[in-house]
């Protein structure tokens, strides 16, 4: 039960927090520089996020040739900028990595 809580808490603090700036948002005019600018807030975070965890998955080291998670991003990559199609993408990947998560 105080999971519950503790869920619902933090959907009123986020409610709270980000509501009033989107409210705002629509009044202000930004300048297109900063909303050209604010175009790579989105791909800078998911790099935050998977850099990481495909670097260095256990936490330890870096380990680059047995790395299976590394692989399949870098096949990912390499079929992103080739076909420039997401589902794609996110298939070889994902199974360029399974393929070497068994062999490896």
């Amino acid at each position: 039960m105080n999971e519950f809580f503790l869920i619902v808490g933090m959907a009123i603090v986020t409610f709270i927090i980000r509501y009033p700036v989107l409210g705002v948002s629509a009044r202000i005019e930004m300048a297109p520089q900063f909303i050209q600018i604010l175009r790579y807030v989105p791909p800078a975070v998911l790099m935050a996020i998977i850099a990481p965890a495909v670097l260095i998955p256990t936490g330890d080291k870096i380990d680059i040739i047995t790395n299976p998670r590394l692989i399949g991003a870098i096949a990912a990559f390499v079929v992103g900028i080739w076909r420039q199609n997401l589902l794609l993408t996110i298939s070889v990947g994902m199974i360029v990595f399974l393929i070497c998560q068994l062999y490896m």
